[in-house]
């Protein structure tokens, strides 16, 4: 999930630095359910003021040891069968050296005596915790509860820091009879604490978390207790795994998770971690991307456009550009988009006639012509008959499905070619076309995969048979050239292509389920019932234009004779 590969490295925009090799590392988050009954709370320290992650609060756990890893130690863990199938000895490495720190930390020990039942909480503060765990557990003919650990998350440093870790995060139940004592090394003051008052006492900034502190709690707060958190992780597979990256927003540097909508344009960005990469919306100039590649976001922020209908510019100053959907008629807008350009704009492509997309192809067009530049033909599909009157489009050159748009040119090292294919792609739109930029892996994928939202489907001019169609086409693209990320018409660039399309499919067909049943619920019902029940799930306010794309699964629905 973290590969940094690129098709094209000359035309990263800074040069590429190795990362700091990562050192393996455990943590492990103690829970306890609230004395009341309302939920449950995790055990923190606060590390001590000086050395790495100064006055943090933290979950116990540090670096793995080679003694973690031995054979001898191994024989002293018990373990599930599923762990041991899951991950093997890596396994019982990671959570071993989970439960020395915890030991070494606070003085808290999961083990089975001789009888197996838990160590009585008297025997574990008869331990030296500055001495071997796993020699004075052998002494005494103890196991450790490695089978009361349960893997969590895993977090790996982001790629820019100094200082690396590679941490798999597991929880466990807090010991009966135990009481947490700071070692006063390295950590102090031992706190139980619910994750949501953790969480809230971080954003009023009167408790220090660290970046992966923070999202765990935030991603298992809404749990109801100890046991609905370990019962999520029965198949042994965390709930997610994430490298963070850094971006700069409001004013802020910012880090980001797999999960967030920024990840996969600050991965393709700056793919090594190394240096900022704004992501606040800014209509008035361009963000480069590549060397090869400018976005530029209209003005028309919107329900329906988001932050924007994005307009990019492939190519460069020695071949020219491509002017990928110039978007709205907005003169200022178009200029920057000549500007950016410097005039030298070849072709102008639109994905589809929708119009926040191609009513500013002709103005373009104009400008280039009017500041002596050659005139570039406006290319796309012609909108279809059941087009709406806003959405009428026709090109001066039709494209054909995987019809090629070449640029060359002779750069500093030679001839450079920018290759640019149409495919074919109707469901939102009946003309509606993505572009594959060859050379560098790229997918241009208008309105059909969008970043924050979902694509609307609106018949007659769109058609759920054809969308479906057009995501696996998509998804078959990805493969063959294998696509990493997908730069959508509106919002950011989205990282791991393949993965996204499935998740969008499978997305669109759980929606469809649930129109389906909404149409056995109510066999009588108008649109606006179906809609109230298919999208309980979605804000009334979005309602209206839900109607439209459950129209849109309707049809399929009843062409395709489901259920009958």
């Amino acid at each position: 999930m973290t590969s940094t590969s690129q098709p094209r490295p000359s035309q990263l925009l800074l040069p590429q630095r190795e990362p700091v090799p990562t050192r393996d590392a455990s943590t492990l988050l103690l829970l306890r359910d609230c004395a009341d009954g309302n939920g449950f709370e995790v055990l923190m320290t606060r590390r001590a003021d000086q050395g790495i992650f100064a006055n943090a609060y933290v979950f116990p756990g540090g670096g793995q040891e080679d003694e973690d890893a031995a054979p001898a130690s191994h024989a002293l863990a018990r373990v599930r069968p599923s762990m041991i199938a899951e991950a093997g000895d890596e396994r019982i490495t990671q959570a071993l050296a989970g439960i020395r720190e915890t030991f070494e930390e606070l003085g808290i020990l999961l083990a089975y005596d001789q009888a197996g039942q838990p160590v009585p909480p008297a025997q574990v503060q008869q331990l030296d915790r500055k001495a071997s765990l796993y020699e004075q557990c052998r002494a005494r003919g103890w196991t450790l509860a490695v089978d009361q650990l349960w893997y969590l998350a895993h977090w790996t440093a982001p790629l820019d820091l100094p200082k690396r870790f590679d941490v798999p995060f597991f929880v466990a139940r807090m010991p009966e009879g135990q009481t947490a004592v700071a070692d006063e090394t390295e950590q102090f003051e031992p706190t139980w604490i619910s994750a949501q008052d953790a969480i809230a006492r971080f954003e009023e900034k009167k408790l220090f978390i660290l970046f992966p502190t923070q999202r765990t709690l935030q991603r298992i707060a809404h749990l109801p207790d100890t046991q609905a958190v370990i019962q999520t992780l029965l198949n042994e597979k965390p709930l997610w795994r994430a490298c963070p990256r850094g971006g700069h927003l409001k004013g802020k540097d910012t880090r980001h998770t797999e999960t967030d909508m920024a990840y996969g344009e600050l991965e393709m960005v700056l793919p090594d971690g190394h240096g900022i990469h704004p992501l606040d919306w800014q209509p008035e100039k361009a963000v480069p991307l590549r060397k090869n590649l400018l976005r530029l976001t209209a003005p028309n922020p919107g329900m329906m456009t988001g932050p924007g209908t994005n307009s990019y510019l492939v190519g460069d100053a020695h071949t020219g550009y491509i002017a990928i959907d110039p978007g709205p008629d907005d003169a200022e807008h178009l200029q920057r988009l000549h500007d950016a350009a410097g005039g030298d704009i070849r072709f102008i492509v639109c994905t589809h006639s929708h119009p926040d997309h191609s009513p500013g192809a002709a103005p373009l067009q104009a400008m280039v012509l009017l500041s002596g530049h050659a005139r570039p033909p406006i290319m796309g599909l012609p909108s279809a008959p059941t087009a709406r009157a806003n959405s009428r489009f026709r090109p001066e050159v039709t494209l054909q499905d995987g019809e090629r748009i070449t640029l060359t040119g002779q750069g500093t090292e030679g001839e450079i070619t920018h290759t640019l294919q149409a495919v074919f792609t109707p469901g939102h739109a009946a003309n509606h076309l993505c572009f594959v930029l060859e050379e560098d892996a790229l997918l241009f994928s208008g309105d059909h995969i969008l970043n924050g939202s979902t694509t609307v489907i609106s018949p007659p001019d769109g058609n759920m048979i054809d969308y479906l169609d057009s995501l696996d086409r998509l998804h078959a693209m990805c493969l063959e050239y294998d696509i990493r990320y997908i730069l959508p018409a509106h919002g950011y660039v989205l990282g791991f292509a393949p993965h996204q399309i499935t998740r969008l499919k499978a997305h669109r067909l759980a929606r469809e389920a649930k129109v389906h049943q909404a149409m056995r619920t109510k066999p009588d019902g108008s649109i606006q019932d179906w809609v109230a029940i298919a999208y309980a799930d979605t804000p009334q306010a979005l309602w209206p234009v839900a109607q439209q794309s459950l129209l849109a699964h309707v049809e399929r629905i009843q062409k395709l004779c489901l259920g009958r």
